[in-house]
């Protein structure tokens, strides 16, 4: 089996895991920072606007099993594509929409999923915003992040009705 990865920002990294971590063929989604000029950045370091890094999952999947094609339609249905101050109650650079490929095929998955998407007018005259960028060092963030949808269902059950799931009801499930 041949593993690949895919690194994607979409607000709060709490809520962007549980919807790839129940998929057949993911391996694991590690919540963490990228895009960043600081080495191995803290979380209060990363809030704090001044590393450049941006909350992200890295997912570890098979492709045999699931396409990265696949992924990034599940990503759009996670975020605000027309948004790029933030995602949902999450405002500010370290929690912009971004896909991070890590190679040719991904980009260009990436650039024309993200063409068909403001095809589609399903945001009306929106512009999709979200930024498709070369991968960077990723930095797993600190444990008490990690699978936080499992480990505290409540809060995280909060943070999801903070806008993201109303989102995903009037624009992806109708």
């Amino acid at each position: 089996m041949s593993l690949d990865t895919a690194i994607f920002a979409g607000g709060c990294f709490w809520c962007m895991v549980e919807p790839f971590d129940t998929y057949p063929g993911i391996k694991s989604v590690v919540s963490g920072y990228t895009g960043g000029h600081v080495a191995n950045p803290t979380y209060e370091q990363v809030c704090s606007g001044t590393t450049g890094h941006t909350e992200a999952v890295k997912i570890t999947f098979d492709p045999d099993v699931i396409s990265y094609d696949q992924l990034v339609t599940i990503y759009w249905h996670q975020t605000d594509p027309t948004d790029a101050l933030g995602q949902f109650q999450d405002r500010g650079d370290n929690y912009r929409p971004v896909i991070f490929v890590n190679s040719p095929v991904q980009r260009k998955i990436a650039e024309q999923s993200k063409a068909a998407l403001q095809a589609s007018g399903e945001f009306g005259d929106a512009k999709i915003v979200t930024q498709i960028e070369d991968a960077k060092p990723f930095y797993p963030a600190e444990d008490y992040h990690q699978d936080f949808y499992k480990k505290d269902p409540r809060r995280y059950a909060l943070q999801e009705q903070g806008g993201r799931e109303q989102f995903k009801k009037q624009h992806w499930e109708n």
